[in-house]
């Protein structure tokens, strides 16, 4: 895995939006794609104030080990992850070399996709030049999983 984290700071703290970016290029490193989400979102809270539930830190792993599960079994090659932390949400991108689309979410069976369209409030396939991004916004509010400090309530 290789990382890179940046912070788009702009404006007033509620335009905060931090990012971190990773590549991954076997299947083992899906483990390593949710590490990344626990150490990038309990970064973000101790350095930068912005913190997320335990029910949504458990969306995004969800959301990121689906998406990156299915870029390492249905394309060759590596895959790109993005995680972007604002106030509102967390937004998971995944980019991987292959331009077929992912399977309908409402066949049988294989149900990964259908999970993370019920967490997240946005879901986004687009093709690139080369490959395609799936891109989910998996939102920090309504939350019934925890509270802001990271405990269950």
């Amino acid at each position: 895995m290789v990382s890179a984290a940046r912070d788009r700071s702009q404006g007033s703290p509620g335009d905060r939006c931090i990012a971190v970016s990773a590549a991954f290029g076997g299947t083992a490193e899906i483990a390593e794609a949710r590490g990344l989400v626990r150490d990038f979102l309990a970064l973000v809270g101790a350095v930068h104030g912005l913190m997320v539930t335990t029910g949504t830190a458990g969306m995004v792993e969800l959301v990121v080990s689906e998406l990156v599960t299915n870029a390492r079994k249905y394309a060759p090659g590596p895959c790109l992850l993005d995680l972007e932390l604002s106030e509102e949400a967390v937004l998971v991108s995944v980019w991987d070399s292959s331009t077929v689309l992912p399977a309908d979410a409402n066949r049988v069976g294989q149900h990964g996709l259908e999970l993370v369209m019920a967490v997240c409030e946005s879901f986004c396939v687009r093709r690139e030049p080369v490959g395609k991004r799936v891109t989910a916004s998996v939102p920090c509010s309504g939350d019934p999983g925890g509270d802001a400090n990271g405990g269950a309530r």
